[in-house]
């Protein structure tokens, strides 16, 4: 089944103003009107379909700068239509096309990183949802070099995790070092674990599967683990270590404590991927590294080159995002759920776009 939509490039209407869901001075998600901006140079602007709510979501929120002349509207992982372009915008893209917009809001093309090819390093582009506006909202602007294309297997709200949680998890297994038959660990098992475990089992390792209470062991199982680890009830880097240690760890959660503990379950030459940007550090002996030769590293998200190829492994294997949805005027009972962690595994929200764009005659 294709979810993608056939639209004449001369027949699409926009609204003079789309409705937006930005962060009130409570620190609460009010339902705005605002006026629909047109793209500068470089910009296309896009009619929202669907957007994820991740963790950082919550820190974009509490932390949003109420100064702002418009306060902020949140959100980074957006799956929509290109509605409108503007000038210098690459004539790959074009009206109607699919496309979607994750965490890194678009390279500059000029800084070092760039001129590297290291794109998701580049450090003058935007972070969508925090530094510029992003998916909780009928429409956003976005820069041509963020966006990313949307296979027409998937549908929008399938697609929009895989801009953050699956892109994330995704890189961090290709980068690990880990090869087919190696075993490797995967410490969360919430919204990136549950994307990681599927990418790790599709990429044929020995899949272990790290997470707090007996309550979540079926699920991981069901995804693709091979092994679950409570934490409860065991000293899982010892486990790790009596299975031969694992070749990788990608670690999906916040604790610098946590993720420190599990650092001994590393194999000789094991490598560490830290995904989550917690506040806390790590501690660890580091005789442990050097003495076993074992790294930790640290991943970002993706290019929006790579954020494509996350896509398209999830269309061939099938590794979709266990979704719940709620539309765009909910926002805040679907924010209140992330916040206290009764989401299982992605909160998606879903905008209703019928009458807003990509009018046909027989409707003008």
């Amino acid at each position: 089944m294709t979810h993608a939509a056939s639209v004449d490039a001369s027949l699409v209407a926009v609204k003079s103003t789309y409705r937006a869901m930005q962060v009130s001075p409570s620190r609460a998600l009010e339902l705005v009107e605002r006026q629909t901006p047109q793209p500068g140079d470089g910009e296309v602007l896009i009619a929202v379909q669907a957007c994820g709510m991740c963790g950082a979501d919550v820190s974009d929120i509490e932390g949003a700068d109420l100064n702002l002349s418009l306060s902020r509207v949140p959100g980074h992982e957006v799956v929509g239509q290109i509605a409108a372009i503007g000038n210098h915008v690459s004539p790959q893209w074009t009206i109607g096309q699919r496309v979607g917009v994750g965490r890194l809001g678009g390279h500059c093309l000029e800084c070092a990183q760039c001129r590297a090819g290291l794109f998701q390093l580049c450090r003058n582009q935007p972070f969508v949802g925090s530094s510029c506006d992003g998916g909780y909202a009928e429409m956003m602007l976005a820069r041509a070099t963020a966006l990313v294309r949307i296979p027409d297997e998937l549908h929008a709200t399938e697609a929009a995790p895989i801009l953050c949680a699956g892109i994330a998890t995704f890189n961090a297994l290709k980068k690990c070092g880990a090869q087919a038959g190696d075993l490797v660990a995967i410490l969360g098992i919430g919204g990136l674990g549950h994307m990681a475990v599927q990418y790790a089992r599709r990429m044929g390792f020995n899949v272990v599967a790290i997470g707090r209470g007996t309550d979540i062991a079926f699920d991981a199982i069901e995804l693709g683990a091979h092994i679950y680890i409570d934490t409860d009830q065991d000293d899982a880097a010892a486990r790790l270590q009596s299975m031969g240690g694992a070749v990788a760890m990608i670690t999906t959660v916040g604790s610098g404590a946590l993720v420190s503990s599990m650092a001994p379950g590393l194999a000789p030459a094991g490598c560490m991927v830290v995904l989550a940007p917690g506040k806390d550090p790590l501690s660890l002996p580091m005789g442990l590294l050097v003495g076993g030769e074992r790294s930790i590293v640290g991943s970002i998200t993706g290019s929006p080159f790579e954020n494509e190829k996350a896509l398209s492994f999830s269309v061939l294997t099938q590794s979709l995002p266990m979704i719940e949805t709620m539309p765009l005027e909910h926002a805040n009972i679907a924010y209140q759920k992330l916040k206290s962690g009764q989401v299982k595994f992605w909160m998606v929200l879903t905008v209703d776009q019928t009458n807003l764009a990509f009018l046909e005659y027989a409707t003008l």
